[in-house]
């Protein structure tokens, strides 16, 4: 199976595609632009959901749920955050269907218009404040720290499963504060959350950062993102944080009695990750033979494979591996013990690599008489054969040092194609080769909307560490306050 994959040298997007389908992770759906997420993706899925969700639990946030539709007019409440998403939305104009007169299928009854459309929810800030409203009266009611997983729509003419669809997964926080600052550090705070798990779990390394204002989410006063780079030299935003100000609060009239026993308007953070992140964890460690996932997040993170030639021998190792899968358990590793007799030993090994399974026991009638098992690692297609006496204190060591040895490779690329840049005639030429370019920027959107319409290339984002050294834009020549970071972006 995996030499049905596409070559990434040969074409990376074509390979993209291949493992996506491939590996069972998600498919096309009969709806135009929508994807259909298949068990397996889906169990990736949901450990980033169990993984972020306790995380988030731990920060002081509960989840809630908030209406699927938002009325028209609460997005004329907020000029620059309907601007910013007029172009992708979905409307439903009518609420009933009837029989065709002419017998053939049904129709859009005429008569069942809504007196106001609603939009089909492409992000939930306006529905979020008008209930905020009813909820927060007094300084006491805040801070209100609120999280939704959810699906979202806005409408793609081009698709690509996980990186841009129609629909697709997600979870947006949106926070009521009472003071600029605590907004502020809220916004600081899940950008520092998200960094966390991106790198500790998916072994995803991000650089954290501020978009500039052309970059910024519709209605914030401040983005704030982590920008992750991928196998082939371009960048993907792995997560966003907003700090809306007073913005939504100001729309939806929500108000509140401070502790001088003023009216004053409630301060705001939004923030959010979706299932933009599979399609990162596929292009930042996955190879030409399939997937490779780090072990924090693989479904399962050994698979045993019995070899055997007769029914004898059969029953032997599965008695053997009865006694190995509660101690792999015991330590809070996920096993699947693969004993179906239909597929053979090699097709089941080209199967659970291409599936990125981190480790595979191997085990047979010459290892019952050793006490030993092969262990293939998935990162490095490397193999040994060791006792199966503490083979569970071994796999767990194993299983942390191929976490590590993922997120260094990553970490090492990254490096290897991140390079200073102080001319726009050098910027050009190493532009096409791909990777982050630090730049001097002057900082005004002209200069930025020139970059992007002649090379195609974003600012991916004003780093929050480092120093600041101050010089001169690569374009314009005028000052600096220092480098922003540039790349070709999904």
């Amino acid at each position: 199976m995996a030499k049905e994959l596409t070559s990434r040298s040969e074409n990376y997007s074509q390979w993209y595609n291949d493992l996506v389908i491939k590996a069972d992770l998600a498919e096309n759906s009969a709806v135009r632009g929508c994807m259909v997420i298949k068990p397996y993706g889906y169990a990736i899925w949901e450990k980033m959901q169990a993984e972020l969700d306790r995380m988030f639990k731990e920060t002081g946030h509960v989840n809630a749920y908030f209406p699927l539709f938002i009325p028209k007019s609460f997005f004329s409440r907020e000029a620059s955050h309907v601007e910013g998403f007029a172009k992708e939305c979905a409307v439903v104009t009518h609420y009933r269907l009837k029989n065709s007169p002419d017998g053939k299928g049904v129709i859009v009854d005429p008569e069942a218009r809504l007196e106001e459309e609603l939009i089909v929810r492409p992000t939930s800030e306006t529905i979020i404040w008008s209930t905020y409203k009813n909820w927060i009266h007094s300084y006491r009611d805040l801070p209100i720290l609120c999280n939704q997983w959810a699906n979202v729509v806005r409408w793609e003419m081009r698709t690509r499963l996980f990186l841009r669809t129609a629909e697709f997964l997600w979870q947006e926080g949106h926070t009521a504060h009472a003071t600029q600052q605590e907004a502020l550090d809220e916004a600081r705070k899940m950008l520092d959350v998200y960094a966390e798990f991106a790198e500790n779990f998916l072994a995803i390394p991000v650089i954290k950062g501020v978009k500039s204002a052309n970059e910024r989410f519709a209605g914030a006063l401040e983005t704030f993102c982590i920008e992750a780079l991928m196998q082939d030299g371009k960048a993907l935003q792995a997560g966003t944080s907003h700090f809306l100000g007073q913005n939504f609060a100001k729309a939806f009239d929500v108000t509140f009695v401070n502790e001088k026993n003023e009216q004053e308007y409630v301060w705001a953070s939004s923030w959010g990750v979706s299932t933009r992140l599979m399609g990162a964890l596929i292009m930042t460690h996955s190879d030409d033979n399939g997937l490779v996932l780090p072990p924090n997040i693989a479904p399962y993170q050994v698979i045993i494979v019995p070899i055997y030639k007769t029914p004898e021998q059969r029953i032997a190792i599965a008695q053997k591996v009865e006694e190995i899968i509660p101690k792999l358990k015991a330590l809070n590793i996920s096993v699947k013990f693969d004993n179906n007799d239909t597929k053979k030993p090699g097709w089941k090994f080209a199967e659970y690599e291409l599936k990125g399974v981190p480790v595979r026991l191997a085990l047979g009638s010459r290892d019952l008489e050793n006490n030993t098992v092969e262990v293939a690692r998935r990162d490095t297609l490397t193999k040994e054969t060791v006792s199966i006496d503490g083979i569970e204190n071994y796999i767990a060591d194993l299983l942390r040092e191929i976490q590590k040895t993922i997120y260094k490779k990553a970490v090492d690329y990254r490096s290897s194609v991140t390079r200073e840049v102080n001319s726009y005639d050098e910027f050009k030429t190493e532009i096409e080769k791909g990777g982050f370019l630090l730049c001097h920027w002057d900082g005004t959107p002209e200069t930025e909307e020139l970059i992007k319409n002649e090379t195609k290339a974003t600012i991916r984002c004003i780093p929050l560490s480092g120093e600041k050294i101050p010089g001169k834009c690569m374009v314009t020549g005028k000052p600096s306050a220092g480098r922003v970071i540039i790349a070709r972006a999904y």
